[in-house]
């Protein structure tokens, strides 16, 4: 029922698909940005579906599954992370990598919908630590696509990896493009 109606989604608001999703990879990082407004969740959603990746899963702090939706939340994909326990954020989602056959994990670089000064770098170190590729997804509202990159594995050069990230979503319109990625490509 959900298929069809993401199906029927995808078809009626006239997106495209721009790139391959390599689907015989079984453990990658999903980035996707720019993260600018809640419709992003929508698209996500719909993207998820389209491709095929039902069981990619995103971050939640724990709260949010004690309560009443907690379920809704796990439903749609959410993975709960305890931001108060001994082990680091990084450390808690390379072990759901190394613990899981199959495990596909959307993150947003910038880790909000504000706009940014600088990229968030947990993903960077949760694929490092846990050997796993990098696939960029862009949302670009202004053209109704969402653009696949190919997979990368993080090298041992920091600056060059995030340069390319910033390269790839810099010129991507989100809903709200002044929230966007462009002004870190001058920096």
């Amino acid at each position: 029922m959900t298929k069809l109606f993401w199906r029927l989604w995808w078809k009626l608001n006239g997106w495209q698909l721009n790139g391959t999703f390599p689907s015989n990879i079984k453990k990658m990082i999903l980035l996707i940005a720019p993260h600018t407004s809640w419709k992003d969740i929508l698209l996500g959603l719909a993207t998820r579906s389209k491709l095929k990746i039902y069981k990619a899963k995103f971050l939640g702090k724990k709260e949010l599954f004690d309560g009443m939706f907690g379920w809704f939340f796990r439903w749609l994909g959410g993975v709960p992370v305890d931001r108060s326990g001994k082990l680091g954020m990084v450390e808690q989602v390379a072990d759901m990598f190394n613990n899981n056959e199959e495990f596909k994990l959307g993150l947003s670089p910038e880790g909000t919908r504000k706009k940014v000064d600088k990229l968030k770098t947990g993903f960077y170190f949760i694929a490092k630590q846990a050997n796993v590729p990098i696939i960029m997804v862009g949302f670009d509202f202004s053209k109704k696509e969402v653009i696949l990159s190919d997979l990368f594995y993080p090298t041992e050069d920091e600056e060059a990896d995030f340069n390319k990230i910033i390269t790839f979503f810099a010129p991507i319109k989100g809903v709200h493009p002044e929230k966007g990625l462009a002004h870190l490509k001058n920096n």
